[in-house]
């Protein structure tokens, strides 16, 4: 595998704003990719006001942001990608969505290029086998705010060579990150545990057991958790939990991954958390 300069990331959400900032405060060119234009612009503007919080707290030098800025090349059109080296989709967490993308960067990328994945429970196996390069699929699952967590969970689909995951665990670490090798399985380690947990808080809240407040509570004062399980699903996104939870469920097809009748309620009502403003809690817009 050649080395990895240039680097394609689709999607300009949350999380792919968040993984195109530390791979250009990384010194990597950056195309950084979506369908809506006003998407790429709001990415732009977070990235530029997250790298000055980081100049503002010494982890940056102030000159260092335009430059990091200047690496990034925001782009409508996904065949601009045919140049990266390595490219992850960071879209969605629906298999139909990643499932398109894959098979269209397949066509774009170079044959040598890897092609990773940032979805959170979607099979790596499964998107390989979409491809003519399955041995050069990865999952590599950053977590949020991407430039904040060191972890990432670098996950082996069934294809997935030993070259391509050697490159990305090297990848992770020139990123400042700590990567954790995971095998292919629904929900990876960290969703695997952490959905039941917010689930099962949510039926408690579902069926009176206690308020948010108070089951939060007693996750950071007795357990210890920086902030309890429904503020977590707030700040994740509780339509992002739902659709977790089904992949769960659908691929163990154990009904302790069914998600909590509540949970979808919100979601229907357009509760999604902290980013539409109401979730478990209310949030200033």
């Amino acid at each position: 595998m050649s080395e990895i300069k240039t680097v394609g990331v689709v999607g300009a959400g949350t999380m792919g704003s968040g993984i195109a900032h530390v791979f250009a405060r990384s010194g990597f060119q950056v195309l950084l990719c979506d369908v809506a234009q006003h998407q790429l612009d709001h990415a732009i503007e977070s990235i530029r006001a997250n790298l000055a919080r980081e100049a503002a707290k010494g982890k940056l030098a102030v000159t260092d942001i335009e430059a990091a800025l200047e690496r990034i090349t925001p782009t409508a059109d996904r065949a601009a990608l045919s140049s990266a080296d390595f490219a992850i989709e960071a879209a969605t967490e629906r298999y139909e969505l990643k499932a398109e993308i894959f098979r269209s960067l397949d066509e774009i990328l170079p044959a040598s290029a890897i092609l990773a994945t940032n979805t959170s429970s979607i099979s790596i196996t499964k998107l390989a086998a979409l491809t003519q390069r399955p041995q050069n699929v990865i999952g590599m699952h950053f977590f949020n705010p991407v430039p904040v967590m060191t972890l990432v969970e670098v996950i082996r689909g069934l294809q997935t060579s030993d070259e391509t995951y050697a490159k990305v665990s090297e990848l992770s670490i020139q990123l400042g990150k700590t990567p954790v090798e995971v095998n292919d399985a629904p929900g990876f380690v960290s969703n695997r545990v952490l959905m039941p947990l917010i689930n099962e808080a949510a039926f408690a809240v579902m069926e009176g057991v206690a308020t948010p407040e108070a089951i939060d509570q007693v996750f950071k004062l007795g357990m210890a958790h920086p902030m309890g399980p429904l503020t977590l699903a707030d700040f994740i996104g509780l339509d992002v939990c739902v659709d977790i939870l089904r992949v769960l469920h659908e691929g163990h097809g154990d009904p302790k991954f069914r998600p909590c009748p509540l949970l979808i309620k919100m979601v229907d009502a357009g509760w999604k958390g902290r980013k539409s403003g109401r979730g478990f809690y209310t949030y200033p817009k």
